[in-house]
This record gives structure tokens, C-alpha cells and sequence, in this order.
């Protein structure tokens, strides 16, 4: 069998608006840079819902898909199959079906830290029925997790809440003092990254409103200006801080990112991938993947999808002003764009999959020059889960990829 250099693997959560209440799934595409040959797999995880993010443990053992339905789920590496899952619920109820476990941290090759309900909690991958509860972790709804250069600090961003409402937060987790500290922020930080040498981290704002001013189970996408916030780990200030305009296109971000020299973040609202300069925090550069208004006559199931669900969301007389915000967001476009973006270990090479246009890309780095693009097929052709007139995308969102250990791919995967 032909190895590649390159695993990129992309959670999978279906062809719907709401990323958090589809399937869930991972595809993995292998790659080799030189050739440009490459070879993918996908599969579907029945019985689970809304998959979210995929993550590998450090010695490349198993896969992880977090997801939004309460599971712990576990996957073998070459052959996509499950390896094993656990209910969450045995060891505490969220208050909300949104509060799951999308993303965790690993300690080593079999432990990891991750959320169940209010809690932080600690397990063995070869033990899943038993579990260390940590600490709270204070905020509403946590999401995204990282750990720091050192290893000390597990940092999270937090989602706003159906029912408690905005978050505006992120949380740090010290593990040789087990001391959690909330650190408070202007705008909601669902997502971030930690700088690669110091105990410092990047949280990047994710601004929606509320469906009829209070609903925040059904938001819409906010144009308004975007944040990106420098946060020591350790006493919890924020260092320094970028701010774009409205007009800049860097909406509704997913996976981030970093090189030695810039935070990178991509955008599913505005189909742009961001590289902001880190020595200034002000210069930026961008990649944008929008379709445009030709191109994107070719994805009319998809925009048709868009525009059903999109109704299903709020009332659209008392909503109008959340319509009309998310069409200046995406500039247009009836449909989504980049959820997932990730930087070789030896930062040659950039990853990104477009979740609306179903493609993923391969670009040089520094260079930003597009170097590979591979559109993958419809979901009607991988599993025949849905008619033919269905929407056809895989649902591509966060994602995980694996760097030859030989470019130092082991501490710098992500």
C-alpha cells in the first residue's frame, strides 16, 4: 500500500446550515507535495451526531472526533472505522444539547483533557469509563482547547449560551496549580491558538446576534467588526489586540492557526483564510476562496439549502437586519466557505477545505501561491444517504493534519 507524507483530517457534520446538529464524520486526505498525487477516505459514524473536530494523539495511535452529541468517539487511523466511543452523560448532564465534548488536549499519547457539562474533566483513552473531574471550567459553553508552549496552561474559548446569552470569555486552566481563571473579553471567542514559544495564546472574536434580539440558539451572522486578542496565559491580560473594520472580509472564523510569523484563521462567513502579522498585530494579508457571483450559479442545491434553513432559524420581518448582515458577510454568496485550515509542521505548506464549494486546497507558504486543489465527490456518491437533488456537500468543518515526523511533525501538528 502507497504511504504520503500528509494526513489532513477534516470533521465531517453533514450537509446542513447548522453545523451543530448534523452527522458526524471525518475525512482524511493523504497527500504527497512532490507528486501531487493524493488519495482520500471518508466515513460516517451512525448512531452520532454533529461532528466537529478531529484531533490525533501525539504517538499517532487513534483519531478523535469531537462532536456536539455527547460522545466521546474514538477512530482507527487507517481505516476510518470506530474504535470506540463512551456517553459523556454518565458522568454529567449539560444543560444544553449544544455543551459537548467538540475539542480536547492531549498530556501524552493515551491521556486528554476535555468538557462534559460544567466541568473539566481527565481520561485514558484505553479507559473510557473512568474519569478524573478536574476542575469547573467557568464559562458558559466551552469550546475550542489548546495547550500552551510550556505545557502548563490549557486554554478554551467559549460559545454564547442558548439560554444564559452572550459569552464574551475564555478560560484558562494552570495544571501544576489547578487554579481555573475566566478572563473576560469584549466580543465572544469561540476559537483560538497559542503562540509557539511563549505561555501566550490568540483568541479570535466570533460576533453573531440573536434571532429576535434574545433567541441565541438561532443566531445570525453579525457585520461588525472583528477582533483578534494576544492573552497571556498566566495572569490572563491581554497583551495587545488586532481590530478590523466590518469591511474586511474575516467573518464567523473555524480553525486558526500559526506560523513563526503570523496568526492564520479561516472563515466559513466570509470564505477568506486571514494571516495577520504577529511582530505588528496590524498588518494582514488574505486568501480568498468566495465563488463569485458566476461561479456560484453552479452550487444551486446548496444555496437552496442555505436559503430554507436560513428561514428556519427566525422570522424574517423581525429578523430582516440578520439577513441582510449575514448576505454583507459573505459578500453575497448563498452559501458557506472555509471551515478548515492548517499549517505544516515545517510551514511550507497551507491546508484549507471549503465547506460550500466541497474542495480541498493545498497552498505554498509563505508564498500563499494555490499549488493543489482536489474537489471531492458529492455525498450522494459516497453513501446514498441523500436523494438526488439533495444538498451535496460532506459538511467539512474543523480539522487535524499530520506532518511527516521527519519536518518535526510531531509537537507541531494540529
Amino acid at each position: 500500500m502507497r504511504t504520503y507524507p500528509y494526513a489532513f483530517h477534516i470533521a465531517l457534520d453533514g450537509n446542513g446550515l447548522n453545523g451543530l446538529e448534523g452527522r458526524a464524520g471525518v475525512c482524511v486526505l493523504h497527500y504527497d507535495p512532490v507528486t501531487g498525487d493524493c488519495a482520500y477516505k471518508v466515513s460516517y459514524f451512525p448512531g452520532a451526531s454533529g461532528g466537529h473536530a478531529p484531533s490525533v494523539d501525539p504517538g499517532r495511535g487513534v483519531g478523535f472526533l469531537g462532536n456536539t452529541g455527547q460522545h466521546l468517539l474514538f477512530y482507527h487511523l487507517d481505516t476510518l472505522e470506530e474504535a470506540d466511543r463512551v456517553s459523556t452523560l454518565r458522568f454529567e448532564v449539560p444543560d444544553t444539547t449544544v455543551k459537548g465534548s467538540t475539542h480536547l488536549v492531549w498530556l501524552d499519547e493515551t491521556r486528554f483533557v476535555t468538557s462534559i457539562g460544567e466541568h473539566l474533566w481527565q481520561f485514558d483513552v484505553n479507559r473510557l469509563s473512568k474519569a478524573e473531574q478536574i476542575a469547573p471550567h467557568r464559562l458558559k459553553v466551552p469550546h475550542a482547547m489548546k495547550r500552551t508552549a510550556s505545557g502548563r496552561f490549557i486554554v478554551y474559548g467559549g460559545m454564547d449560551h442558548p439560554a444564559h446569552g452572550e459569552a464574551r470569555e475564555v478560560g484558562v486552566l494552570d495544571t501544576v496549580t489547578g487554579q481555573v481563571r475566566r478572563v473576560e473579553l469584549p466580543t465572544t471567542c469561540w476559537h483560538l491558538v497559542c503562540h509557539p514559544v511563549l505561555d501566550v495564546f490568540y483568541a479570535i472574536s466570533f460576533r453573531v446576534h440573536p434571532a429576535d434580539r434574545t433567541d441565541w440558539g438561532r443566531w445570525g451572522m453579525a457585520w461588525l467588526r472583528q477582533y483578534a486578542f494576544e492573552v497571556d496565559a498566566e495572569s490572563g491580560v491581554v497583551l495587545r489586540h488586532w481590530a478590523a473594520d466590518r469591511n474586511l472580509p474575516v467573518h464567523i472564523n473555524s480553525d486558526v492557526t500559526i506560523s513563526d510569523s503570523e496568526l492564520i484563521f479561516c472563515t466559513g462567513g466570509s470564505h477568506t483564510v486571514v494571516l495577520v502579522d504577529l511582530q505588528t498585530l496590524g498588518r494582514h494579508r488574505l486568501v480568498d476562496e468566495h465563488p463569485g457571483a458566476v461561479e456560484g450559479l453552479a452550487f444551486g442545491r446548496q444555496a437552496m439549502t442555505t436559503v430554507a434553513e436560513s428561514f428556519l432559524r427566525g422570522n424574517i420581518f423581525s429578523n430582516a437586519h440578520l439577513y441582510a448582515e449575514s448576505l454583507r458577510v459573505s459578500r453575497g454568496a448563498l452559501l458557506d466557505g472555509i471551515y478548515a485550515c492548517q499549517l505544516s509542521a515545517d510551514q511550507t505548506l497551507l491546508f484549507t477545505a471549503n465547506r460550500g464549494q466541497n474542495h480541498i486546497t493545498v497552498y505554498d507558504y509563505p508564498s500563499l501561491t494555490l499549488r493543489d486543489r482536489f474537489v471531492l465527490p458529492e455525498a450522494q456518491q459516497l453513501d446514498g444517504a441523500a436523494g438526488s437533488w439533495a444538498d451535496p456537500r460532506l459538511g467539512f468543518h474543523h480539522s487535524y493534519l499530520v506532518s511527516p515526523a521527519t519536518a518535526g511533525g510531531g509537537p507541531r501538528d494540529g
